[in-house]
């Protein structure tokens, strides 16, 4: 059975057990077919012909006493196929977000939307997959690409979680931070989550909301689901698994942070916003704008801190980079630390002063990277990607590096 194979089947299982047999059966479908969301993987086969719209499908036994805990296919003399244009076949899985409502945004978040032209990563190298999936509980349905690195043989690997900004996508995102083409040279697997349509017009994560905030409920569970789907089927290191964002997918993994210290070792947050940081839309203007005031008053809790590295560039015009001075508060919880303070510039003379703050053992806990002059932009990214800005220090790769250098925290 293939990697994707066993996704599908584990979300085949997990819906029926839901009773939601009609995205099951569709599951199983895709499983069978090869059919469902695009993907671009040099282990994808060619896809079967078919008449019209009709899809080939067999009868599958569901989980149950007598077959276990998964789907299984019946005995040969039992399998039967659908005729072209039969009710069975002509079913589709429709409503991925029902519930969710739509945002419309105003004018100012503008800042927020990328309304150039995306382009998408090339093709993995022979040996890599880059395909697409989806999971569905409670809060929703969201597909996420997962790249495998072509070095991937069973053996336990990090994880790293992508959240991409407003309006951008798992391709164009894995373009502009590159995050693909590091997998391969260290060795990773790298997954990015899709924010859909229906839960938010401009696909930005509701970072804003209160409901998206807490653990197990929203967006949040959705996120953590996701990434526990993935170390279910492969093979991941459970003490290194990182979640990473820009901008509205920055502060969506401050959240996932901040309700999922136990299943993120380290976080990274590139142009965002701290957890609670907005409740509705007209508090996200006002903390965009100015920060949460409020935030800097709040008491440290107790409990683990997780590591966390943000970027942030002092001339965002769309999120102010005092957000990036609140994350660091908020992640302190109080604590005293050693303070180590680098300025310095990147080859191509982008100015930055980089802040580190270590515990007792000398251990990295925070790092805090001020970007003089730069703008809404992921920092030393490929212009392949949107909202990047290739000139600056390499984020993708620092974020890596901090992230690795926690592997023995847990």
């Amino acid at each position: 059975m293939t990697i994707r194979s066993k996704f599908d089947m584990m979300e085949a299982t997990r819906l029926t057990r839901e009773g939601k047999l009609q995205e099951a059966m569709a599951a199983i479908r895709k499983m069978l077919t090869g059919s469902g969301p695009s993907s671009a993987s040099s282990h994808r086969k060619a896809e079967p012909e078919t008449d019209g719209d009709a899809e080939p499908f067999i009868d599958m036994l569901p989980p149950s006493r007598e077959t276990g805990s998964s789907w299984t296919a019946p005995p040969s003399d039992e399998r039967s196929f659908t005729v072209p244009g039969s009710p069975i076949a002509a079913q589709r899985f429709n409503g991925f977000a029902d519930g969710l409502g739509e945002h419309d945004f105003p004018d100012w978040l503008g800042g927020l939307i990328d309304r150039g032209t995306q382009t998408t990563p090339s093709h993995p190298r022979e040996g890599a997959t880059f395909e697409e999936h989806r999971f569905t509980n409670a809060a929703g349905t969201r597909t996420y690409k997962l790249y495998i690195p072509e070095s991937y043989d069973g053996s336990p690997l990090p994880l790293i979680v992508m959240l991409h900004g407003c309006t951008q996508s798992p391709d164009d995102f894995a373009a502009g931070t590159r995050m693909n083409e590091i997998a391969e040279e260290q060795n990773f697997i790298v997954a990015y989550p899709a924010q859909s349509h229906a839960a938010n017009s401009s696909k930005c994560w509701n970072w804003f909301n209160g409901s998206d905030q807490r653990r197990g409920q929203g967006e949040a569970s959705l996120i953590a689901e996701i990434t526990r789907q993935i170390m279910s089927v492969l093979s991941i290191d459970a003490t290194r698994v990182y979640v990473a964002g820009m901008s509205a997918g920055g502060a969506a993994a401050a959240i996932m942070g901040k309700t999922y210290p136990d299943l993120y070792a380290a976080i990274g947050i590139h142009s965002g916003l701290p957890c609670g940081a907005a409740s509705d839309i007209t508090s996200a203007f006002a903390a965009m704008k100015h920060g949460n005031n409020r935030l800097k008053t709040t008491p440290g809790s107790e409990g683990d801190i997780v590591p966390t590295i943000v970027f942030h560039g002092d001339a965002d015009r769309t999120v102010n980079s005092v957000n990036a001075d609140d994350i660091i508060l908020q992640s302190k919880r109080g604590r005293k630390f050693k303070t180590t303070v680098n300025r310095g510039h990147s080859a191509k003379g982008v100015k930055y002063t980089r802040i580190l703050q270590t515990d007792t053992e000398g251990q990295p806990m925070l790092e805090q990277w001020r970007l003089h002059g730069a703008g809404h932009a992921w920092s030393g990214g490929s212009s392949m990607g949107s909202f990047t800005n290739p000139a600056g220090p390499d984020a993708s790769r620092e974020m890596i590096r901090f992230f690795l250098s926690t592997a023995n925290r847990r």
